[in-house]
């Protein structure tokens, strides 16, 4: 369906206010920029700010929905007879070998990572976020391999799988700030990806394998 004027001008708005946030926050740091100040530099109130962001570092992490269903989407959308850590693996070799803006592979990423190091708060719901890509994660593992209540083995299996994620955006995010560029990082971390396959068991790598249709 074709988006309307209405909601056009809302998903503008909303843009406009998360880029101005990101270039304060960037100049100046997380802490020392108030939602004041970003509602006078883009020109709305600061109702509007709130209406769109319910918590100021909502407006930093804009893009965090995405980032929060990733692994469970790419479980759930695994080949038949691929398993969930090999859908995982193989998604984030494509990505990290596209150098893919979606990982941090980009100029400016790490201005963006400086930002986060400097503020307890935004740790804080980095960490926060982890979190709940694990949670998506394990439900999505438990719908998919329907085990009996009580079955720790998801919530396992969740930590194992979500630890090659967690491992590749640390690492990208270290390399970044180290001043690395986009593509040297990505052949750096593809090599890591390797190494840290080899490092996960059997019953890992051949948990939830999709059976064919």
């Amino acid at each position: 369906m074709a988006e309307g004027l209405r909601e056009r001008k809302k998903r503008r708005t909303r843009q406009q206010i998360s880029d101005v946030a990101t270039g304060l926050f960037v100049a100046r740091g997380f802490d020392a920029v108030t939602v004041a100040e970003i509602a006078r530099a883009a020109d709305v109130s600061v109702n509007t700010v709130y209406n769109y962001f319910p918590a100021k570092e909502d407006l930093f992490f804009d893009r965090s929905t995405g980032v929060i269903d990733r692994l469970a989407r790419w479980v759930r959308g695994r080949d038949s007879g691929e398993s969930a850590a090999a859908a995982v693996l193989r998604e984030l070799r494509a990505e990290v070998e596209a150098v893919s803006p979606r990982l941090g592979l980009m100029d400016g990423y790490a201005d963006f990572m400086r930002v986060v190091e400097d503020s307890p708060a935004l740790r804080s719901r980095l960490w926060a976020i982890g979190q709940e890509v694990h949670t998506r994660l394990e439900e999505a593992l438990r719908a998919e391999t329907g085990p009996e209540e009580g079955d720790v083995l998801p919530e396992l299996m969740a930590g194992q799988i979500n630890w090659l994620h967690e491992a590749v955006m640390s690492a990208i995010s270290r390399k970044m700030v180290a001043g690395g560029a986009p593509a040297a990082v990505s052949r750096e971390v593809l090599v890591l990806i390797d190494e840290m396959e080899e490092l996960l068991s059997e019953r890992v790598l051949n948990y939830a394998v999709r059976l064919g249709n």
